[in-house]
C-alpha cells in the first residue's frame, strides 16, 4: 500500500494544475491540452534569443572564460521549463522553472561578480564560485519548503544584482555604457512591473480582458538579461581583460543603438603586457 500511495504522490505533483500558481491567463482557453497558451508561448522567446546571444559573445568567451557561455545555456532551459510549466502548471513545472532561474542568477554571480568585493575570506573566483555552488545547492533544496515564496526570494537576487550593476556603474564614464545600462534598468523595471501587475491586479485585467501580462514578462525579461548581461560583461571584460580593448555595439546594425547589445573585441591576447 505504501508503494501504491507513494506513485500516487509522484504522479500528482506531474499532474496538471497541481501547482499552487495560477497566472491571470484564462485556462484551456485554445486548447484543452495547454492550461495557459500565450504564456507558452511567450516562453519560446528564450530559444530565439539565447542562441543570438550565445553566437555575439562568443569572441568575449573565448577570450575571458568559456564558462560564461553557461549564463545563456541556463537560458535555454529557462524557456523550456517555462513553457512545460505554463502548458501543466505542474508542481514539477514549478520547480524546474524556478531552479532553472536560480541557476541563472548562480552562474551569473561565479562568472561576473567583481573579484574587488569579494567577502574579505575569499582570494579568487575559483573559491568563491564553489560558494556560490554551496549555497545554491542549499537553496535549491530550500525550495521545496515553501515553493510559492520561491519567486518572490528570486526577484530580491535579481535587485541584488541590480544593485550592484547601478554601484559598478557609478564609476563608469562611457557614453555607450551608460546608455545601456539605463537601457537595461528601464526594462528590468518594465518586466518585473508585468510580473507584479499580472500577480496583483488580476481582477482589473480580467475586466478588460487583457490578461497577458506574465507573456509580456517573458518578453521583456529576456530582452532586459540580454542588455543586462552585456553591460556586466563588458565591466567585466574592462576589469579581468583591459588589454582585449572591449567595445559595444548592436546587433543587427550598430548604427540603429538597439537590438542586442554585444561585445567587441578590438585587441587581442598578443597585446596583453606580460610582466
Amino acid at each position: 500500500m505504501a508503494g501504491v500511495h507513494s506513485g500516487e504522490g509522484m504522479a500528482g505533483v506531474f499532474s496538471y494544475e497541481s501547482s499552487e500558481i495560477d497566472w491571470c491567463e484564462d485556462n484551456y482557453r485554445h486548447s484543452e491540452h495547454v492550461v495557459e497558451s500565450f504564456n507558452t508561448m511567450s516562453s519560446f522567446i528564450f530559444f530565439i534569443i539565447s542562441p543570438i546571444m550565445l553566437y555575439l559573445l562568443h569572441p568575449y568567451a573565448k577570450e575571458r572564460s568559456l564558462a560564461i557561455h553557461l549564463v545563456w545555456v541556463m537560458m535555454i532551459f529557462v524557456g523550456l521549463f517555462s513553457a512545460y510549466f505554463h502548458m501543466t502548471l505542474s508542481f514539477v513545472g514549478q520547480m524546474l522553472d524556478e531552479l532553472s532561474i536560480l541557476w541563472v542568477l548562480a552562474v551569473g554571480y561565479a562568472v561576473w561578480f567583481p573579484r574587488r568585493l569579494f567577502p574579505s575570506f575569499i582570494k579568487d573566483r575559483s573559491t568563491f564560485s564553489k560558494l556560490v555552488l554551496v549555497i545554491t545547492v542549499i537553496s535549491s533544496v530550500s525550495s521545496f519548503v515553501k515553493p510559492t515564496a520561491n519567486a518572490y526570494a528570486l526577484n530580491c537576487f535579481g535587485l541584488h544584482l541590480l544593485y550592484t550593476l547601478i554601484t559598478e556603474m557609478k564609476c563608469c564614464t562611457d557614453q555607450k555604457a551608460l546608455r545601456l545600462a539605463k537601457l537595461s534598468i528601464a526594462l528590468w523595471v518594465l518586466a518585473i512591473s508585468c510580473w507584479l501587475g499580472d500577480r496583483f491586479g488580476c481582477s482589473f485585467w480580467q475586466r478588460i480582458n487583457f490578461c497577458y501580462l506574465h507573456g509580456f514578462w517573458h518578453i521583456l525579461i529576456v530582452i532586459a538579461v540580454a542588455y543586462g548581461s552585456t553591460l556586466i560583461a563588458y565591466l567585466d571584460a574592462n576589469y579581468e581583460i583591459p588589454y582585449s580593448l572591449p567595445g559595444l555595439q548592436y546587433w543587427p546594425c550598430d548604427r540603429w543603438a538597439v537590438g542586442l547589445p554585444h561585445i567587441v573585441l578590438k585587441g587581442n591576447s598578443k597585446t596583453e603586457k606580460r610582466c
